[in-house]
């Protein structure tokens, strides 16, 4: 009888230690690099103030590349703090995930640019009886990185880069870049320009810098997809970064928390001393934003020609595009919950530390607020 008992405890024991093993598996990062929760998360979990609620089951989530490194550290957190969450969100940039939001195929959709109207008309039949709204949730500089060995403090202004992306100066050692650098010594080497091959708010945003700043030198309507003719094309930020890394000669545009081990273009404003991209830069740049959106769309207009001190022109604001009424009663509380996390002080309070900019104060208050309204 004694060593039956010994038995079925140590049964018990080895289901236990299985359990538990599954659980931490459960809660890693898969190979195919979707956003689950953290192994090592428990110490978050214990000084967290999520919220987790009903929220449960996976929530499904596409759209701006440039927010993913964002997502992935609040992924973390969030599920830590609610196990019973697994978040998916695929960053395939802003015009997939506006398409999957709007074909019902997402929970919530991130975007480096505002809805347009005919996207807004197209989320009511998704929305049952309410509409998609624009959240601004991360803000970030978008870096001109480039690799240029010996060339270590590059300054371009937008005329120039304008020329640059647009085929019209080829190499490094022309007379416009000499010019805004005279003390550098610039190579003759083959100017190799990347831009994004899939459409990107990313994009949408450089064009608008361009168009507001220098439309004599930047001809196109802008946009998610790149209109200019000539350069490279790569998928992503991260696809981006990856060919600027490997290619002498290169410059391209990212995020910038994929251009961390790159070196970045200072932007001459005319402003007292030329601007590199920081978080402290965009946070200033994005506070001088509007609020456009109405109702409980907070919908921004970015000021690109700043000549602030210390502002960063070159800058993006994600938005999480979520229905305001009629989402999905199964994915409701998972969206809410983490919607309000990603908003919240502890959750903004995280973006400067991995290169991102949180939200001006009076703008994310307002956001929260609209959060809490979601049904």
């Amino acid at each position: 009888m004694k060593l039956q008992r010994m038995n079925r405890r140590a049964l018990t024991l080895g289901a236990l230690a299985v359990s538990g093993a599954l659980a931490l598996t459960a809660c890693g990062s898969d190979d195919t690099g979707t956003s689950t929760g953290a192994s090592d998360g428990a110490s978050t979990a214990a000084n967290s103030s999520i919220k987790c609620d009903d929220a449960k089951g996976q929530l499904l989530a596409d759209g701006s590349s440039a927010q993913k490194n964002a997502i992935d550290a609040w992924v973390k957190a969030f599920t830590a703090a609610c196990p019973g969450v697994q978040i998916n969100y695929k960053g395939g940039g802003s015009g997939a995930g506006v398409t999957a939001f709007t074909q019902g195929t997402v929970a919530f959709a991130g975007s480096d640019s505002a809805l347009k109207p005919e996207e807004v008309t197209a989320s009511k039949s998704v929305c049952t009886g309410g509409t998609a709204i624009d959240l601004p949730a991360v803000g970030g500089a978008i870096a001109l990185a480039y690799n240029l060995p010996g060339v270590d403090n590059l300054v371009l202004d937008a005329p120039t880069l304008a020329k640059i992306f647009n085929s019209k100066i080829k190499t490094w050692d022309d007379a416009a870049i000499k010019a805004l650098n005279p003390d550098a010594t610039l190579p003759s080497t083959k100017i190799q320009a990347f831009h994004r091959s899939e459409d990107s708010g990313t994009t949408d945003n450089l064009t608008k810098y361009l168009i507001a700043t220098t439309p004599e030198n930047w001809p196109y309507e802008g946009g998610k997809a790149w209109q200019a003719e000539g350069g490279q094309a790569a998928s992503g930020s991260s696809g981006v970064a990856a060919q600027v890394k490997q290619t002498e000669g290169a410059i391209g545009y990212m995020e910038q928390s994929y251009a961390k081990d790159l070196t970045s273009v200072s932007i001459d404003t005319g402003a007292s001393a030329p601007v590199k991209p920081t978080s402290d830069g965009a946070t200033k740049a994005i506070a001088a934003a509007q609020v456009v959106g109405t109702g409980n769309d907070y919908s921004l207009k970015l000021d690109y020609t700043t000549k602030a001190d210390g502002a960063y022109p070159i800058t993006l604001v994600t938005y999480e595009i979520a229905c305001d009424k009629g989402n999905k009663s199964d994915t409701l509380p998972a969206t809410k919950a983490f919607l309000r996390y990603i908003t919240s002080e502890e959750g903004q309070g995280i973006l400067s530390g991995i290169d991102y900019a949180p939200i001006p104060a009076d703008i994310i208050a307002k956001v929260r607020t609209t959060v809490e309204s979601l049904a």
